[in-house]
């Protein structure tokens, strides 16, 4: 049986993200993929190509010299929420600090008694919502994170509300377990009691679903401890779960080294992390997760993403959506503060939410770069180069966005979107 095959011709910079370190961009290019298994079949210069390929028999999408280059990918958001906390921005920008926030009863503990209070169909509204809006720029991979019910009942209704949304919405929802997102209110003075539930009761129920593949534990001044964090990600890595971890953000508490210690395939946050954790997570082979956004909603310094870079370290870029400490799920602000104030290059930049976003989620295997047999995830841009994702400081360049194959949304004239084609 012949293979249903698909072309992009005419691509004038195909970014591929292979390899260790570059871009590795193809000029005047083309690259062919089978709608039928979602994979790409090959790619590289349209001339030599033709010599293989016969184009007369492929349906050809002609791009007009536009650039294309891999699907985004976020690795941390929180973007499965009830209510809003729009009160404790403008707090902040009165002078209160985070943590000062949530000595006043607000921060996190106020996104819980929403969610819980949020029915099923409510969340998966909401969730829809913000998926169409990373879809349209450019994101076809997103991880999110449970943690706003912190007991049984609203953990397992985030994930089941992410497993429904992964199903039937374009973008690939990858799945974390965030019970340990603080101690909830009704434990504040008995934290063992809620670590013991934690550990006895929710983690066995999350490791249980085939869809959660890891688990994340908030670690820093006034949330989980070293101790209290390792006890919990080595207890979840017994069950199957592989380690994420929030760290080093408030203050510098070891989380990078713990990181490192414990194997977890990423470090998250990491405004204040050492010189140690840095070289502990190269050695490792922990994947550095900077989340610039939050950094800049809370008026914080930023996370010496230059210097992890220099050492070696393969860093991934975030937006971090959640209703508090940052409600942005803004790929253009993200690129703009990689470059300007993480100082990152723009082919950095790129590599963090492509290939190294990728690695952050343990699936550079499948998604991040374009090359033969990895699947068909790639975004068309309706500008010069590349770099205009950049150069053209906050504003959405991306046209088209594919993935698996099939075209699920096209910015029109007029700012019109075509309907997106759900999974089957």
């Amino acid at each position: 049986m012949e293979e249903k095959l698909s072309a992009l011709v005419n691509i004038g910079e195909l970014v591929t993200c292979q390899g260790e370190e570059g871009l590795k961009i193809i000029g005047d290019a083309a690259l062919i993929f089978n709608q039928e298994t979602g994979r790409i079949t090959a790619l590289g210069e349209k001339r030599a190509l033709r010599k293989e390929y016969n184009f007369s028999r492929i349906k050809c999408d002609d791009l007009g010299g536009r650039p294309v280059l891999p699907g985004f990918i976020d690795p941390h958001t929180h973007f499965v929420f009830g209510g809003y906390r729009a009160e404790e921005y403008f707090w902040r920008l009165g002078g209160m600090s985070y943590l000062e926030i949530m000595e006043r009863g607000g921060g996190i503990s106020n996104t819980v008694q929403a969610t819980r209070e949020s029915s099923f169909e409510e969340l998966y509204r909401r969730g829809w919502q913000r998926l169409n809006s990373f879809l349209s720029q450019g994101v076809t991979t997103v991880e999110g994170k449970s943690g706003y019910g912190m007991e049984l009942e609203t953990e397992l209704k985030q994930l089941d509300v992410m497993k429904k949304l992964d199903r039937e919405h374009p973008v690939d929802v990858v799945q974390t377990f965030l019970g340990a997102h603080i101690i909830p209110e009704e434990y504040r003075n008995n934290r063992e009691k809620y670590i013991d539930l934690l550990i006895e009761e929710m983690l066995p129920a999350a490791a249980d679903r085939d869809e959660v593949k890891f688990c994340d534990v908030f670690c820093d001044k006034g949330v989980y401890t070293i101790e209290e964090t390792e006890k919990i990600l080595l207890e979840a890595q017994k069950l199957g779960l592989k380690s994420k971890i929030h760290v080093d953000e408030i203050e510098y508490v070891g989380g990078a080294e713990l990181a490192a210690k414990v194997g977890a395939v990423s470090a998250e946050h990491l405004l204040k992390v050492s010189e140690q954790g840095i070289s502990d997570m190269k050695k490792a082979g922990v994947i550095p997760v900077i989340l610039p956004i939050t950094a800049f909603s809370l008026g914080e310094n930023y996370a010496p993403a230059r210097k992890m870079a220099d050492s070696g370290l393969p860093v991934a870029l975030a937006t971090d959506l959640n209703p508090g400490s940052c409600y942005s799920e803004s790929f253009p602000l993200l690129l703009a503060l990689a470059t300007l104030k993480l100082n990152l290059t723009p082919e950095e930049a790129i590599r963090a939410v492509t290939i190294n976003a990728a690695r952050a989620i343990d699936s550079e295997e499948e998604i991040g770069s374009l090359k033969p047999g990895k699947r068909a995830d790639f975004i068309v841009l309706d500008a010069p180069d590349y770099r205009h994702l950049i150069y053209h400081i906050g504003i959405n360049s991306v046209w088209k966005v594919y993935k698996a194959g099939k075209k699920v949304w096209q910015r029109e004239k007029g700012g019109d979107f075509e309907k997106c084609h759900l999974k089957s």
